[in-house]
């Protein structure tokens, strides 16, 4: 039997509380009142309620620390060096058109630093949860990244850029070089399951631009307690201030990189070119 953290238990308790009325949501999704917030960024009632739900269970049981919302945006708290960091529902465009894969994702920050994480997929009852130097679990089950080593046997998941948003250039020059070295791509439509994904070996690696931190918070903290690399495009660690990621398992997170620093040299060059 596991044995988690006080805080864990925390953000798990939240996470399966708000859960609670998002899956009775989906089961009505064609009732639901939806706003247009901007191209193909769709926000719901049933983001709004979870969210609601997850910040006053988080705020009872830790009430200084602050918060970091997608749909509520920064909120300061009385405790400076920790923030809950939270996307109520990951794949809210999967939601609304009910496919079965969106999460609520959270992850605690600790003077800058993802020290804990939870993405629980409530349709299936996955619950992945990670905490700084106790590993990372998909509910009773220790997690670990792949262990593929070669490319041509790897698969890869990645998010598009949304219509409206900058990059699609940059994403099909990512996508062919990938492409024409591993067994497939993936483009499923939640960052936060990518991640998870990745730590529980389904993927061997996965790349984003344009990404949001509630996005990728809880995920950084799993994919590195199940052996895994996380890093920016330069392979460094600003992933939340770049809004970009690349993660993958200790044998392949250098070659995807190349890969993709490839392409985008072969666009600047081509540009330049122009």
């Amino acid at each position: 039997m596991i044995v988690r953290s006080a805080i864990l238990n925390v953000m798990m308790n939240a996470a399966r509380k708000a859960a609670r009325g998002l899956v009775r949501d989906f089961g009505e999704v064609e009732n639901l009142q939806v706003s247009l917030k901007g191209p193909s960024d769709f926000v719901s009632s049933a983001d709004l309620k979870t969210e609601k739900v997850l910040r006053q269970e988080l705020q009872k049981a830790r009430p200084g620390f602050g918060f970091l919302m997608e749909e509520g945006g920064e909120v300061g708290g009385d405790d400076k060096s920790h923030r809950w960091i939270i996307d109520p529902i990951d794949g809210t465009t999967n939601f609304l058109h009910g496919i079965p894969h969106f999460a609520i994702s959270v992850g605690l920050e600790r003077d800058g630093e993802i020290i804990a994480g939870i993405i629980y997929e409530p349709v299936h009852d996955e619950m992945f949860h990670a905490e700084k130097g106790a590993g990372a679990y998909l509910n009773e089950r220790r997690l670990r990244v792949s262990a593929r080593r070669k490319m041509d046997e790897a698969i890869f998941a990645t998010g598009i850029p949304f219509k409206g948003r900058p990059g699609h250039a940059q994403f099909l020059g990512d996508v062919a070089a990938v492409m024409a070295n591993c067994a497939g791509i993936r483009r499923f439509g939640s960052a936060a399951l990518d991640l998870a994904y990745v730590a529980a070996g389904r993927y061997e690696g996965y790349w984003e631009e344009g990404i949001r931190p509630w996005d990728i918070a809880a995920g950084i903290v799993m994919v590195r307690e199940a052996g895994g690399y996380v890093t920016d495009l330069d392979g460094k660690s600003d992933m939340l201030a770049k809004g970009e990621v690349v993660a993958a398992n200790d044998h392949l997170q250098r070659p995807l990189l190349a890969l993709l620093r490839g392409a985008r040299d072969a666009l600047a060059a081509k540009d330049a070119r122009a």
